[in-house]
C-alpha cells in the first residue's frame, strides 16, 4: 500500500504524538509499504524532502506561527498531489489542516483514518481561545469526513468531549512502544555520568516542559518528598527551554527549580535520543506523570519505564491512568493534588513490589503489531467503499 501520514509536527520535534507517528511510519515501511509523511517545515534548516528509515518526509514551508499552530500557504497544493498518489491516509489529530485531507480522502474514495492523540486546550488568552475553537471545529469536520477513528484507550474515548461524539467510528489500538536494547554497562555508565554522587531515590519526569504536563505539581510535592528522602533527585528529560507557546510557564517556575538545582535535588538532562532513553529509565526509582488535563491521553513514557522495571506515579486522568491500572506497576493520585502525589511517591518508593514487571505483558505495544492492526482496518474500510 501507498500510505500517506499527515501531521503538523514530525521529527526532529519531540512529543508523544511525533514519536508515535515515527514509530508507526517505520513499522509500515518495514512491512513493505510505501510511506510518505506530510508535515510542516517548522525549522527553516530542515530539508524540504528526505528519506529516513525507508520513510519519505515532505515538509511544507511555514509562513508564520500562530501560538502552537503554523500557517502553510502551500499545504493544500502539496496535499492534492500526495493524496492523489496514496492508497490510504492516516491523519494525526489534533491538526488544523486535517479537515481538507479527510475531505479529499472521502471524495477520492480512499480509506482515511484519524489517530486521535488528545484533546486540544490552548494556554489562556483571547487569541488562543479563538484558535482553540477554530481547531476544534476543523477536527470535527475531519471526524465527519473520515472513515474510522483510532485512539489509545476506551477510558479516554468515553471521557473526551471530542471522541464521545463519534464512538460508532471508534476503534481502540494501543500505541507503539519500543526502545533500543542497551548493555548493563551502558546503563551503569549513564548513571555515573548523570548521577556521580549516587543520589537516591531518582525521580524521573520525561516530557516537554508544558503547562498541561503538571510540572508544578511535582515541584510542590518535592519538599515533602525530600523530608522523607533527603538525597532525592529529580531528573527531567525533554525540551525545557523555548518550548513553543510555553516560555512564560517556564519563566514562572524557573526560580523555584533553580533553588532545587542549587541544592542538588533537580537536574535537566535535555533531549535524549532513544538509546539514551533506554539507559535513563533503568536508573530511575520512579517515573512521574502529573499531567493536568485531556491534552494528555496515555503517556507513552509510562510503558517505556515499566518495560525497564520502573514504576510510575500518575495522575488520575482518563487514559493516562490506564498503564498503571493494566500493569499494576505504580500508583495513581487525584489530578493536581500535590499532597496525594507525595503519598503515592513515598508508597511506591518504599515498596519494591511496584518494581516487579515479571508478570506484565507488553507485547501488545510492539510497533509491528500496531502496524498490522492498522493494515486490517484499512482493508476493512476498502471493502465497504
Amino acid at each position: 500500500m501507498k500510505i500517506l501520514i499527515v501531521l503538523t509536527y514530525y521529527r526532529p520535534h519531540i512529543s508523544g504524538l511525533t514519536i508515535y507517528a515515527e514509530r508507526l511510519a517505520k513499522a509500515f515501511a518495514a512491512r513493505g509499504h510505501e510511506v510518505t509523511v506530510l508535515t510542516s517545515q517548522f525549522k527553516k534548516d530542515l530539508p524540504r524532502e528526505e528519506v529516513q528509515d525507508g520513510v519519505k518526509i515532505v515538509r511544507v514551508p511555514v509562513l508564520f506561527r500562530l501560538s502552537k499552530g503554523v500557517i502553510m500557504p502551500a499545504f493544500g497544493f502539496t496535499a492534492n498531489r500526495l493524496v492523489s498518489q496514496a492508497d490510504v491516509i492516516q491523519l494525526h489529530l489534533p491538526q488544523f489542516d486535517a479537515a481538507g485531507i479527510s475531505l479529499r480522502g472521502r471524495l477520492l474514495r480512499k480509506p482515511t483514518i484519524i489517530t486521535y492523540h488528545c484533546d486540544l486546550q490552548m494556554p489562556p488568552g483571547l487569541f488562543n481561545r479563538f484558535a482553540n475553537l477554530a481547531v476544534t471545529f476543523m477536527n470535527r469536520l475531519t471526524a465527519i469526513f473520515t472513515h474510522r477513528i483510532v485512539t489509545y484507550t476506551q477510558d479516554y474515548a468515553e471521557n473526551s468531549p471530542y471522541l464521545k461524539r463519534y464512538l460508532k467510528k471508534l476503534m481502540v489500538i494501543p500505541p507503539p512502544v519500543v526502545l533500543p536494547r542497551v548493555t548493563k554497562e551502558a546503563v551503569e555508565n549513564f548513571a555515573k555520568q548523570h548521577n556521580p554522587e549516587d543520589r537516591h531515590p531518582v525521580i524521573g519526569m520525561a516530557t516537554r516542559f508544558a503547562t498541561e504536563k503538571g510540572v508544578e505539581v511535582l515541584i510542590k510535592a518535592l519538599p515533602e518528598v525530600i523530608k522523607e528522602f533527603p538525597n532525592a533527585l529529580v531528573q527531567f528529560v525533554g525540551t525545557y527551554q523555548q518550548v513553543i507557546g510555553e516560555e512564560k510557564y517556564f519563566a514562572r517556575l524557573k526560580p523555584e527549580i533553580d533553588r532545587f538545582q542549587a541544592s542538588g535535588h533537580w537536574q535537566f538532562l535535555g533531549e535524549l535520543d532513544p538509546e539514551k532513553m533506554a539507559m535513563y529509565f533503568p536508573n530511575l526509582d520512579v517515573l512521574t506523570v502529573p499531567s493536568l488535563n485531556s491534552t494528555e491521553a496515555f503517556g507513552l513514557v509510562q510503558i517505556e519505564a515499566m518495560m525497564n522495571g520502573t514504576p510510575c506515579v500518575t495522575s488520575s486522568l482518563p487514559g493516562v491512568r490506564q498503564p498503571v491500572y493494566i500493569h499494576g506497576m505504580g500508583d495513581i493520585f487525584p489530578i493536581g493534588d500535590s499532597q496525594e502525589m507525595v503519598t503515592s511517591l513515598i508508597k511506591v518508593l518504599k515498596d519494591k513490589k511496584y518494581r516487579q514487571n515479571s508478570g506484565a505483558d507488553f507485547s501488545c505495544y510492539q510497533p509491528d503489531s500496531i502496524a498490522e492492526a492498522y493494515e486490517k482496518l484499512f482493508l476493512d474500510i476498502q471493502q465497504t467503499l
